[in-house]
């Protein structure tokens, strides 16, 4: 259960000029590492990369730009569990809209969804009809975005599903579903575990199930099953910073906390997710690492992964209506094994185009896509 002060209030992004010219400074005296012996991806962020992201972060990005445009739309703090929870907050024009709150992914905060909200809202002025309209809340996680500082340990992705019930009522919803892609996937399943009242089902971009050494559960996959597996495979063998978030967060955070180009480069998924079949544009990707920077979130974010390593928790399969969406350049959710752990699965699309940060890449087809499960709910 979670226990909290009722209080909302109104938030902006309003970064001090001070602390702005205090990156300008720190990007202008930038030192990269010594290049590896390709200057590739295969070993990590390389320096062509860093060194392009950097002149682009200093003499083209426009922070302020960037600000307003979050700033669009109504943006609140309340505190749940003595945690303070950064949230943007969209009612539709148009009535009996389905509300829908908007889980984000690592390293990511609310900015996942700035390019989904006015579709979701109000359909019917991006072509679409008044019955597939939704109220949109999008949360920052704590330790993510404006969600600081994180002042108690145990924010699991379980305490973060629940707070996010909290929420939803606290804004006086009785009945609503979620969306989730990575971290926020993970959310929202453990959301559906929960299985609130009025709960109207999940939707996520990737359910993590595993074989689990059944040699009949191999028998049942199809050829595109076996691309996934070794998509598995080469998603182990490059994410390393899953071990160091879960093991040593808090010396990691230490370098990104003083480095902007450490941590730009700690956030190389948003390029390097799919092996180079990345489509989230630059800017984006800035917006995205100024947010975390200006908000010294890097510490909250990497805990995170230690907090879920510490839980332990014994594996449940989730009866609630879910629904899944693959893209071709995302980690590849297995049916075989999803179903396995996921008993209520009423809707599978896979989709050619986008990857990892579908929000990001391709928001018209994870939007359609949401009219379609929620439609039905």
């Amino acid at each position: 259960m979670t226990t909290a002060t009722a209080e909302i209030r109104p938030f902006r992004v309003d970064v001090p000029q001070a602390d702005i010219d205090d990156l300008m400074d720190r990007l202008a005296r930038t030192r990269l590492p010594q290049p590896a012996p390709a200057d590739d991806w295969d070993s990590g962020t390389p320096n062509s990369y860093l060194r392009e992201a950097v002149a682009r972060w200093r003499d083209g990005f426009d922070w302020r730009a960037a600000e307003a445009r979050m700033n669009e739309h109504p943006q609140f703090v309340t505190e749940i569990d003595g945690q303070p929870i950064h949230f943007v907050h969209v009612r539709s024009p148009h009535a009996d809209a389905t509300p829908l709150l908007l889980a984000h992914t690592y390293p990511g905060s609310f900015v996942d969804y700035l390019d989904m909200i006015g579709p979701l809202v109000d359909p019917v002025a991006h072509g679409g009809r008044a019955e597939d309209a939704f109220d949109v809340v999008i949360p920052d996680a704590p330790g993510f975005g404006f969600s600081q500082p994180v002042v108690e340990a145990g924010w699991t992705t379980a305490r973060v599903a629940s707070a996010y019930d909290t929420l939803m009522r606290r804004l006086g919803y009785d009945s609503y579903g979620i969306h989730g892609s990575d971290n926020g996937a993970m959310v929202a399943r453990d959301l559906g575990l929960q299985d609130p009242e009025g709960f109207l089902g999940l939707h996520v971009l990737q359910l993590f199930s595993f074989p689990s050494g059944d040699p009949a559960e191999f028998e049942k996959l199809e050829p595109q099953d076996y691309a996934g597996l070794e998509h598995m495979q080469w998603f182990q063998s490059v994410g390393g910073y899953n071990t160091m978030n879960a093991s040593r967060p808090q010396t990691i955070a230490a370098g990104l906390s003083d480095s902007p180009v450490g941590q730009l480069a700690y956030s190389e998924l948003f390029n390097s997710f799919g092996n180079g079949t990345s489509l989230v544009p630059l800017d984006t990707i800035l917006t995205q690492v100024s947010v975390a920077w200006f908000a010294n979130a890097s510490a909250g974010m990497s805990r995170a992964y230690r907090e879920n390593a510490l839980a332990e928790a014994e594996p449940q399969v989730s009866a609630a209506r879910t629904g899944v969406a693959v893209f071709a350049d995302d980690f590849q959710t297995i049916k075989v094994f999803a179903e396995r752990d996921n008993s209520n699965i009423v809707h599978w699309s896979r989709f050619e185009r986008g990857g990892h940060f579908a929000s990001l890449e391709v928001p018209e087809i994870v939007v359609q896509d949401l009219r379609a499960f929620f439609t039905n709910a």
